[in-house]
């Protein structure tokens, strides 16, 4: 198989010599956004739905998107695809086989391979098979896992031009 697998190389043209550059300071404020972000969605989780597990893994993807906001693992592509595909998945699981280590494992694996397959790799999305799989509850935690979903990709955004600017201004 010599087909490239994007969602795990940098991407391309990506200037990851300035993030290697960063002090205390240019990491503290690279840490903001995604922090700010994972705060903000689990204010909206509150807010909306009783479920909080099932949104864990969405602060995994926030610190991986701080960490490397220009590898593939973490595009806005791979990020919406890998979590919301897990958590149909898991949901669908869950529906067939009721909460338990059947759905769990069957959802888990069918994203891993998918992932794969797909060339979307983004390893919080396993989590988030497992946590809808285990207790999906009902579709309007879907919907909302949907804009959760949405807002952390935003964070690839700001990210990224956060780090523009700590290069602009360094």
């Amino acid at each position: 198989m010599s087909q490239k697998r994007e969602s795990l190389k940098p991407i391309e043209g990506a200037n990851r010599s300035l993030r290697r550059r960063l002090g205390l300071k240019g990491e503290l404020l690279l840490a903001t956004a995604p922090t700010v972000v994972v705060l903000g969605v689990l204010a909206l989780v509150e807010a909306l739905s009783r479920q909080r597990l099932l949104f864990a893994s969405l602060a995994a993807s926030a610190f991986l998107i701080y960490l490397d906001p220009q590898h593939g693992t973490n595009s806005v592509r791979t990020l919406v695809s890998a979590q919301i595909m897990a958590a149909i998945l898991g949901w669908l699981t869950f529906t067939l086989f009721g909460a338990g280590y059947v759905a769990a494992g069957s959802a888990m694996i069918i994203t891993i391979v998918l992932m794969i397959v797909l060339d979307i790799m983004h390893p919080p999305a396993v989590a988030t098979s497992l946590s809808f799989a285990l207790r999906a509850g009902n579709d309007n935690n879907l919907i909302l896992f949907g804009l959760a979903v949405g807002i952390t990709a935003v964070l690839v955004g700001l990210e990224r031009f956060a780090l523009w600017l700590i290069a602009r201004l360094s």
